[in-house]
C-alpha cells in the first residue's frame, strides 16, 4: 500500500501519464475505501482527490470513465543503486561464509592422540 509523500507514476490507458506525490490518505465513508489526495506534477501544479479501494492503492488497475488507470511506485535511481550495492555486499558475505564453512577443521586434541 502506498504511503504519504510517496511519488507515483500514473499510467493512463496503459501509457505513462503523469507523476504525482501522495499528499494524504484518509479513510472514506465506505469501508475498505480511501480518499487519496495527489499533488500532480503538471504546470501549473494540480491537486486531485481520488477515492480508491485497498487493491487500487496497492497498484491494481482501475478505470475512470472507461479509461484504464494504474499507479506505479517511482524509485529514485540513487535508491536503486544503493539497494543493488547492499544486495551485492550481502551475496559476497554469504559466499565468504560458505567458503569458510567448507574449510576442514582439524581438532588439536585428535592430532595429539596420534
Amino acid at each position: 500500500m502506498y504511503s504519504v509523500n510517496e511519488v507515483v507514476l500514473v499510467n493512463v490507458d496503459n501509457k505513462p501519464g503523469f507523476y504525482a506525490r501522495i499528499e494524504e490518505i484518509n479513510p472514506d465513508i465506505k469501508p475498505g475505501w480511501w480518499q487519496v489526495r495527489l499533488l500532480v506534477f503538471t504546470f501549473p501544479l494540480q491537486v486531485f482527490t481520488w477515492i480508491l479501494d485497498e487493491f487500487q492503492l496497492e497498484g491494481a488497475e482501475f478505470t475512470m470513465g472507461g479509461t484504464p488507470i494504474r499507479m506505479d511506485p517511482v524509485v529514485s535511481p540513487l535508491v536503486e543503486e544503493r539497494l543493488r550495492q547492499e544486495q551485492e555486499q550481502k551475496e559476497q558475505l554469504e559466499r565468504q561464509r560458505a567458503t569458510n564453512g567448507n574449510s576442514k577443521v582439524v581438532s588439536l586434541l585428535d592430532r595429539r592422540k596420534k
